[in-house]
């Protein structure tokens, strides 16, 4: 019998704002190390990985004098170009994958569609409150671009929450459990799962 082949990536980015780097392996149990210049994305980023049963570490420094855009949109880049090589060919994957999920009284849910074709959309609205520990509405740019480079359809629904960090971790770990479906192989599964015979 054949050994299938890893599923593992390792991608730099380094730009006069951020410096970012991340290890990923499709085929892991969770563990992951995230340290980036935001605890809040560290504690998300972990969320999403852990429930992707991804194997992942990732970097990041960042213009944090500026804002935290740049670094948070460059983590989403940085992590989708890594799912996008670590899944290669795409031979015998799933494809989709969906899920909801809730955190106390959130529920958030998300589908994936491994498609070749980059789109997210974003029916988020985070509880609103007088002091974030941190700009909630930047998670938006973080998908976008992870989608964007990973080359995936996303949906993102928060259904309610009263609670913005129980609403955001929510979205995170329906987001790591619908790419767990979708990148999990599947043994029915001959070749590229497409009829037109390409996800590119």
């Amino acid at each position: 019998m054949a050994q299938r082949k890893k599923r593992r990536a390792e991608v730099k980015r380094k730009t006069k704002e951020t410096k970012i780097s991340a290890e990923l392996d499709l085929d892991g149990t969770g563990k992951v190390k995230a340290k980036t210049p935001y605890g809040f994305m560290d504690h998300m980023i972990t969320a999403l990985s852990k429930h992707a049963l991804f194997d992942l570490t990732i970097t990041a420094t960042g213009d944090v004098e500026v804002d935290a855009h740049h670094t948070v949109e460059d983590l989403g880049l940085v992590l989708g170009e890594a799912l996008l090589t670590a899944l290669g060919d795409k031979k015998g994957i799933a494809r989709f994958g969906s899920a909801r999920v809730p955190m106390d009284e959130s529920l958030a849910s998300a589908v994936v569609d491994i498609s070749g074709r980059p789109c997210l959309v974003y029916d988020v609205n985070i509880p609103k409150r007088r002091q974030w520990e941190f700009d909630c509405n930047l998670l938006k740019e973080f998908f976008q671009a992870l989608a964007s480079t990973a080359r995936i359809t996303l949906h993102l629904k928060l259904d309610y929450g009263d609670n913005y960090h129980h609403a955001c971790e929510a979205v995170f770990k329906a987001a790591g459990r619908a790419l767990c479906q979708a990148c999990a192989p599947d043994p029915r599964v001959k070749g590229v799962p497409s009829s037109k015979g390409t996800l590119k």
